[in-house]
């Protein structure tokens, strides 16, 4: 039986950081799919030493690696055993949590605890891969925000605000890039079904949805799949050369109407 991994000729050598469960094992996955080495790092390392044995055992390249991006040693220590691969070309930066919290009411700590995590983790990620991306002239970054930065949802304030910040600093660093060989895409989900959130209570969640309805933010219940966002990652960082994806906001499709229904 030929191996469900083909190799492919263009291998590229990809790092992906919440790699353990969602949208970052997803992405993992159809990277190697498509023929690439991939490095898996997560804080539940154990679980991404899993999802790169099944990516070996179908025939793909993968090995896993403890990353916590709040730390920067450990994301130094990260870069280092992505480079045993070969030199790092694709970065997809999607470690990332939510709090529910009103603006006023969460721990000024969990405030910037969210941001650390969701904000300057990211840029953590980009200060150790980009430089040598710029020395070579090839790169792709692919950093995963939200749609709340379109549409800021309530009691997200810590969240909404660091993915904003997300999207300004990927901004910024495409202006920054242009011209270097290296691209910077923003791939923006929608609502999509992860373990992010899994922890929630309903008394914590029912005053959250109360507050989307009420404010329009939820108009049909389908979700995205991991899997949808993990295609978007990989069109990005598998556009042509001369072609630069800067933005792909991906959301769900609603339920197909009934013919009474308007």
């Amino acid at each position: 039986m030929s191996p469900k991994f083909a190799p492919h000729p263009d291998r590229r050598v990809a790092a992906v950081s919440g790699a353990s469960s969602g949208i970052g094992a997803a992405t993992a996955r159809a990277l190697a799919a498509a023929g690439h080495a991939v490095v898996l790092g997560a804080r539940r390392v154990e679980l991404c030493e899993e999802i790169a044995a099944e990516i070996c055992a179908d025939g793909g390249e993968a090995v896993a690696a403890r990353l916590d991006v709040t730390d920067p040693a450990s994301v130094k220590d990260f870069a280092a055993a992505a480079a045993e691969l070969g030199d790092v070309d694709v970065l997809v930066s999607s470690a990332g949590d939510v709090l529910l919290h009103s603006s006023h009411g969460v721990d000024p700590a969990d405030f910037a605890a969210q941001v650390d995590l969701n904000l300057v983790g990211a840029q953590r990620l980009v200060s150790q891969f980009v430089p040598a991306m710029v020395e070579r002239r090839r790169g792709d970054v692919v950093l995963v925000t939200s749609d709340s930065v379109r549409l800021p949802r309530p009691l997200m304030s810590a969240y909404v605000a660091s993915k904003w910040g997300l999207e300004g600093m990927a901004r910024t660093l495409q202006m920054e890039l242009e011209g270097t060989g290296v691209r910077a895409s923003i791939v923006r989900p929608g609502p999509t079904l992860t373990g992010m959130g899994s922890t929630w209570t309903t008394e914590m969640l029912q005053p959250a949805v109360d507050a989307w309805l009420q404010w329009g933010l939820a108009r049909h219940g389908n979700f995205l799949a991991p899997e949808h966002m993990a295609a978007a990652v990989l069109a990005a960082v598998s556009m042509p050369r001369g072609a630069h994806v800067t933005l792909i906001e991906v959301e769900p499709e609603a339920p197909i109407r009934s013919e009474e229904q308007p």
